[in-house]
This record gives structure tokens, sequence and C-alpha cells, in this order.
């Protein structure tokens, strides 16, 4: 009975002081857009073991740059309702086990990925150094554009799993970042807005603030529409059937209402909703990519 608690306790502390660090959310639809891209070149032959070096090489490197995120920023995370119970400003993890953490992760990621090939490992070492050098470290607290950097390292797992499957970077697999680039203001202006006192009190400049909620709006709404336009093209080129095209295009057309919904009728119930489906979109857009290579 004794060994049944202390073995309960462990499981209780990573699930409380580990677990909230990897974002399992944000983690595992960047980890199923690398694995879409993937799939996404129709291998004739897929190896489980290329299945696991990818899963594996992303899932360290997407966990270890959202570590040292987190380690980062635990000061402003403090300032937030929203944020001020993570591991890190709430005491539960040291800041330096935090780090060490994040660099052993990253570091584990980014070899793994380089052992599959060269190319690969590059550009999923690039995607970690957009997030957590450029997008964090030096742009986060300068500009509200820092989203754009954020935007090019969201792209880089879908662009990184085009590359290990066919060797070399193509038209599709920069269409298919550019459909996630333009993706990620959809997803982070709502949750700006969503948000906004939040991000004010930590002093983190945001478009609703520099720019105002009506720009904003139209900023989400017009990323909308590109990212669904890239998405379709990315689509055509892999060569999807009619079947999954309709359903790609009726997966876009709710994008499209939400995001003309916001700007003819903004309000928070619809910017939450945009925000939901706008990750709900991109899961199931990737979801169809997959499965067409079955």
């Amino acid at each position: 009975m004794n060994d049944m608690n202390a073995i309960r306790r462990i499981f209780q502390h990573l699930r409380d002081t580990y677990w909230p660090l990897f974002k399992s959310p944000q983690t595992a639809l960047l980890l199923a857009t690398g694995l879409a891209g993937f799939m996404s070149a129709r291998c004739p032959i897929i190896s489980w073991q290329v299945i696991l070096g990818l899963s594996g090489s992303l899932f360290f490197a997407i966990s270890g740059s959202t570590v040292l995120n987190m380690w980062y920023d635990r000061d402003i995370d403090s300032l937030m309702q929203r944020t001020c119970q993570r591991p890190l400003p709430a005491g539960k993890l040291s800041p330096r086990n935090g780090l060490i953490l994040g660099i052993v992760l990253s570091i584990l990621g980014v070899s793994w990925a380089f052992s599959l090939g060269s190319l690969y490992g590059l550009i999923v070492f690039a995607g970690l150094f957009f997030d957590v050098i450029i997008y964090t470290i030096l742009l986060k607290r300068r500009t509200a554009w820092s989203i754009v950097w954020g935007g090019i390292a969201g792209g880089m797992p879908v662009l990184a799993g085009r590359v290990l499957a066919t060797g070399q970077i193509d038209w599709i697999g920069i269409s298919l970042s550019l459909a996630v680039l333009f993706w990620i203001p959809t997803h982070i202006l709502t949750f700006n807005m969503r948000n906004f006192e939040d991000y004010l009190a930590a002093g983190i400049p945001t478009f609703p603030e520099n720019y105002g909620f009506r720009f904003t709006n139209l900023s989400v709404a017009v990323s909308s529409v590109i990212a669904a336009v890239m998405m379709g093209i990315s689509a055509y080129g892999i060569g999807l059937t009619w079947g999954y095209l309709r359903l790609m295009a009726v997966l876009s057309g709710g994008l499209f209402f939400l995001a003309a919904a916001s700007i003819v009728n903004p309000s928070d119930r619809v910017n939450f909703g945009l925000f939901k489906y706008a990750s709900l979109y991109m899961l199931s857009a990737m979801l169809l990519l997959a499965a067409e290579a079955f």
C-alpha cells in the first residue's frame, strides 16, 4: 500500500509540476502538422522507425522550446491571472531546473533530428531558434509584430515533416508552412483580445493595445483567408481527391464565416468561437492531408 501511495505521489508531482510546462494541446497540434507534412509526400514505404524518429525529435524540440519560453517568461507570467499558477511563477519548479529541462529536451530533439537528415535537422533547429531567441527573447516584449516570427517558428514542423519525406524544400512544403504562419495570427490575436487585461498588466505589446480592436479583427479576418487559401493550394498541389478537397472547402468556409462575423458583429463570444475553431480547423486540415496518404 505504501508503495502504491508513493507511486501516486510521484505521478501527481509529475502531472502538477512538469506536464503543464509542455502545453500539451499546442505541442500536440504542432506535432500533428509535422506528421501531416511527412504524410503529404505519400511515401510508398512508411517505416515505423522513421515515424518514431520524426515524432520523437519534433516532440522533444517543441517541448524544449516551450519549456525555455516558460522559463524566460516566468516574470511576466507571474503578473497575469491566466498564467500565474504555472509551475515556474508559482514556485513549484525552480528556474534552474526549468532551464536545465528545456535545454536537455532541445538538445535531444535537435540532435535526433540531425541524425535523421541534415536538412531536416536544420529546419527543426531553425524552428527552435526562431521561437526561443527571435520571438520570445528579442521581440515579444518589444513589438506586437513578434507574432510574425512566432508564426515562422510555428510553420517549421510541417515543413520539416515534408522535408524528411522528400529530402528537399519544395513549393508544397513552403505553402504548408505559410498556411500555418498565417493561421498563427488568427489563433494568437483572438487570444490577445480575449485576455486583453492580462497582456496589458504584463506590459506585453499586442495588436489590440497598439492598433485597436477593429484593426485587430480585420487582421484576423485577412490572415484567416490567406491561411485557408494557402492550405487549399497545398491540398491541390499534393493531389487530394475531390472528396477531401470538398471537406477542406467546408472547413475553410467555416473559418471565413467566423472571420467575417468578427468584423461585422465583433464580440467576446465570436472571438472565442473563432479562437476555438481556428485550432479545430488546422487540426482537421492536417488530418485530411495525412488521411489521403493512405
